[in-house]
């Protein structure tokens, strides 16, 4: 194969790939967060609350665990402005990540609730501890831990999966690695670099999770 790379062109336009780069980071980070809080408030629903929240809990996630998330981008920038509802492309991205990711956590956080013994949340009502206070500390703490490993693969899987939103024109890095191929023509070139950039992103992620575990949820566990 008498390929002649040129890097040069895609090194040339760093401070493009630097910012499409940060824009991802930013839109994961914030679905990530955002997400989880939905998630918590599901899988409290799901678990402890009346009938008919848990319906609509889980038609919820039915809905978006059955659709692909290019659907659910799709609805948010285009069919939702059609009823008057106008965003940007970047506030629409975000919605879809983080109402995409709350439908697939709740029910790992819903798994970890269900793992605690029910003996636990006795020892709290017999210590006369609140019930925001026994699902804060006796259920959810342990909980997250629990199922620390399989949150943490799902955030770094949105984070990978928030290329798609490149479609719709948020400029995070798949974006930027477009508009450059179309400039530069050097299509190989530049998706090797974004394939790194991507690779070094999960790396980082996985790193701070890592750090997150040992400084807030590595204790002993005494079950």
């Amino acid at each position: 194969m008498n390929y002649d790379f040129q890097f040069g062109a895609v090194f040339a336009a760093w401070p493009l790939l630097l910012q499409g780069t940060w824009t991802t980071i930013e839109l994961s980070f914030l679905a990530m967060v955002l997400g989880l809080g939905v998630a918590i408030a599901c899988a409290w629903g799901k678990t402890a609350g009346p009938a008919p929240l848990r319906f609509v809990i889980n038609a919820y996630i039915e809905l978006i665990r059955n659709t692909p998330f290019l659907v659910q981008l799709f609805f948010f920038f285009f069919a939702l402005p059609a009823l008057g509802l106008r965003w940007s492309a970047h506030t629409a991205a975000l919605t879809a990540m983080v109402v995409n990711l709350g439908a697939y956590a709740t029910e790992i956080i819903r798994a970890g609730i269900e793992s605690i013994p029910k003996g636990q949340i006795e020892a709290g009502l017999a210590l006369s501890l609140k019930r925001h206070e026994i699902f804060r500390f006796v259920i959810l703490k342990p909980a997250l831990k629990a199922i620390y490993p399989a949150l943490t693969s799902q955030f770094i899987l949105l984070m990978l999966s928030s290329s798609v939103v490149s479609v719709i024109s948020a400029d995070d890095l798949t974006s930027v690695a477009a508009n450059l191929q179309s400039q530069t023509f050097r299509s190989f070139e530049i998706y090797i670099v974004v394939a790194v950039i991507y690779l070094a992103l999960a790396m980082g992620f996985s790193a701070l999770f890592r750090q997150i575990y040992r400084r807030a949820l590595n204790y002993p566990d005494r079950r």
